[in-house]
């Protein structure tokens, strides 16, 4: 089991380190323009703050464990990405953006395993 959360993590985190990077180096209206329309419903600065939260959370969860320091963040980090995509989840059913969700619930069930996992049976 070890390591299957090692690969979901390991799909996870880039994953979440792009779309962060995105959010945090790009505009607004360079989002909304490359098919993030929910970007436009938000202040410049929460969408900075949501992809610092990404990329922050994409490190988290591989890093502390990978390098032995204070490992149990990566569950914490796996908490957060859920949270974030349970409200990206949220935005997107309230924006009617059927092909939005799938891909949101999908990172959100990822992530709330990895959480489940590392708290609990298969904690560091």
């Amino acid at each position: 089991m070890n390591t299957t959360l090692w690969i979901i993590s390991g799909v996870l985190a880039p994953t979440f380190l792009a779309a962060g990077l995105m959010k945090v180096g790009g505009t607004r209206e360079k989002l909304a323009a490359s098919g993030m329309a929910w970007a436009g419903d938000f202040s410049p600065q929460s969408v900075k703050a949501i992809g610092a939260a990404e990329a922050l959370g994409a490190l988290g969860l591989v890093l502390p464990a990978a390098l032995g320091i204070a490992p149990a963040l990566t569950a914490w980090a796996a908490l957060g990405l859920a949270a974030t995509m349970l409200g990206a989840t949220a935005v997107h059913l309230r924006r009617r953006e059927a092909k939005a969700v799938p891909v949101s619930l999908l990172l959100l069930l990822l992530a709330a395993f990895v959480a489940w996992a590392r708290f609990g049976p298969y904690a560091f």
